[in-house]
C-alpha cells in the first residue's frame, strides 16, 4: 500500500494537549498513570500503549443513583499510559479546557472528563413549570479537560455580547455554570418551539459565559436504545 495515500489521516506524532481533536468527530487523550479519565462506556475506538478500563465502578453507580434524562449515564474509568481515542456514533466532539471553572453538560452529551475534576448530578431548577418535567445535568468544575458531543456542528454563543440568549431545551448541550437561567414561554401558544415538550418555551440565559447549542433534537432516544441493546 502507498502510505502517502493515507498520510493525511494519521494523528500528529506528539499530542500538544491532554485532550484534543483528531478530526471533528474523535477525541484523542494523552493518558498518564495517576491521571485517570471517566469516559462514556463503549466510546473507545482505539488506543496505543497500555490502558485499562473499569466499566461502571461502584463510585459511579452511587453517584448516578438518580436518573438523568430517563436513564443513568453509562461511564467507565480509564487508567494507564498511552493514547486513547474516543468517539460517539460520529457525533461532533468539542474538547473544553476548564481553568478553575464550572460547566453544566446535558447528560447525553458527556463523552469524557478528567477524573480529578469535581462533578455530580445537578437538577436545573426553575424550569419544571414550563417543561412539565425537571432537567438533570452533569456539573463539572475545577481545572482539567472535558469532552462533549454535539449532533452536528454546534454553535457556541457568548452570552456576554447580548442581553439575553434563548435556547430550545432540546438543542441545549452545555453552558457556563455562572450564567443566570430562567424559563421563558412564547407569546403565541401556536408557536411550537421546544418541540420535545409540546409547549412553546425556551431557556433564557444572561450574564458572562457561553452556551453550546447543537443543530438537532437531543439524543435521549439514541442513548436509551444503546443501553438496552
Amino acid at each position: 500500500m502507498d502510505q502517502r495515500m493515507i498520510a493525511g489521516f494519521a494523528p500528529t506524532a506528539t499530542p500538544t494537549a491532554r485532550m484534543e481533536n483528531h478530526g471533528s468527530t474523535m477525541a484523542r487523550i494523552a493518558m498518564q498513570s495517576g491521571n485517570d479519565l471517566f469516559a462514556r462506556t463503549g466510546s473507545m475506538v482505539a488506543y496505543e500503549g497500555f490502558i485499562q478500563y473499569e466499566s461502571n465502578p461502584t463510585a459511579l453507580r452511587q453517584a448516578f443513583a438518580g436518573r438523568l434524562t430517563g436513564e443513568s449515564v453509562p461511564l467507565m474509568k480509564c487508567t494507564g499510559d498511552g493514547l486513547l481515542y474516543l468517539a460517539d456514533y460520529g457525533a461532533e466532539v468539542v474538547c473544553v479546557p476548564l481553568q478553575n471553572e464550572s460547566l453544566s453538560v446535558n447528560a447525553t452529551n458527556v463523552l469524557a472528563f478528567d477524573a480529578h475534576l469535581e462533578w455530580g448530578v445537578q437538577r436545573v431548577k426553575g424550569i419544571a413549570k414550563f417543561a412539565g418535567q425537571g432537567l438533570f445535568n452533569l456539573g463539572i468544575s475545577g481545572t482539567g479537560w472535558v469532552a462533549i458531543t454535539s449532533r452536528g456542528i454546534p454553535v457556541v454563543v457568548d452570552c456576554g455580547l447580548s442581553g439575553e440568549t434563548c435556547v430550545d431545551p432540546d438543542a441545549l448541550v452545555a453552558w457556563s455554570s455562572g450564567l443566570e437561567m430562567k424559563g421563558k414561554r412564547s407569546f403565541k401558544a401556536s408557536s411550537l418551539l421546544g418541540r420535545g415538550s409540546g409547549e412553546a418555551f425556551q431557556l433564557a440565559f444572561s450574564g458572562q459565559g457561553f452556551v453550546v447549542v447543537q443543530p438537532s433534537e437531543d439524543s435521549t432516544d439514541r442513548l436509551n436504545a444503546q443501553q438496552h441493546n
